[in-house]
């Protein structure tokens, strides 16, 4: 990946660019809660064709916190700057991991024109959804396994599941590429996602989406896959045997998943 730092109006991010393909629109990538812009390195070397880019919100990696909180309308907003300051006017596709999938969700709502064909994986409708085990989610609470690699060990086959679960000694390699998030930054996060729901406006969505769900997701659990895609009109779902983090632990099939469905329509 190019690295830039890129200051937007006072909001410093923290920006990735893997180059690809002039003539195919770019893949705008959001990241999920805590994650800095390294750990999706699987995915991006696994990406053969669109140019893709990603950033760490603010707070998160390397890019500064704001001085307030956001919603995510506000960081959509971010997002469509961002992408034009790199020269990307035209139509993008968007990924969304976990709750970057919600702000995908709100970026395809929030400029529909400017989003191609939406990419939503291992996420949720939001605050209405089927929530995951109790005792995972209290784990999530808190940015500890980011910042402890003990701690990650212990308890990443509990919350991520699939591959993690039957062999924990993969964490190390996933724990790598941590960089902790500051306090402030994952509180920012956790707020942004109070109140927050997709299913109102779900049905306006028409790009056509692809929904990517682990069959051993304990944080986000599959039934909440099918609900977007009930609810989004031009939708399928690709189930993988996995866990919440297949995007990085089958990168290369998940890319390949990716492209042909990215390459639909593109001339």
């Amino acid at each position: 990946m190019e690295i830039r730092d890129i200051d937007l109006d006072g909001q410093l991010l923290h920006v990735g660019i893997r180059h690809g393909r002039s003539d195919r629109p770019p893949l705008l990538i959001f990241n999920g809660i805590g994650a800095n812009l390294e750990l999706v390195s699987p995915l991006l070397e696994a990406l053969q064709e669109p140019e893709a880019v990603i950033f760490d919100v603010p707070g998160v990696g390397a890019s500064p916190p704001p001085a307030l909180p956001y919603r995510f309308s506000t960081l959509a907003s971010l997002a469509d700057k961002l992408m034009r300051r790199l020269g990307h006017t035209g139509q993008m596709d968007v990924l969304g991991v976990s709750w970057g999938g919600a702000l995908a969700q709100q970026f395809a709502h929030q400029f529909p024109a400017r989003c191609r064909r939406l990419v939503l994986a291992s996420t949720s409708p939001g605050a209405i959804m089927v929530p995951g085990k109790l005792s995972v989610l209290m784990k999530l609470m808190k940015p500890r396994r980011y910042t402890d690699p003990g701690y990650l060990h212990e308890i990443g086959g509990e919350i991520y599941g699939g591959v993690y679960r039957r062999d924990p000694a993969l964490l190390k390699e996933h724990s790598r590429h941590i960089r902790s998030p500051g306090g402030r930054g994952y509180l920012y996060q956790l707020i942004a996602t109070w109140g927050w729901t997709s299913l109102p406006w779900l049905h306006s969505l028409r790009q056509p989406t692809l929904v990517m769900h682990g069959n051993d997701d304990p944080i986000v659990p599959l039934i909440n896959a099918r609900i977007l895609v009930a609810s989004i009109p031009n939708a399928e779902l690709h189930v993988v045997n996995d866990g919440h983090l297949f995007l990085v632990t089958q990168a290369r099939e998940a890319a390949a998943v990716l492209e042909r469905f990215l390459a639909q329509d593109v001339p």
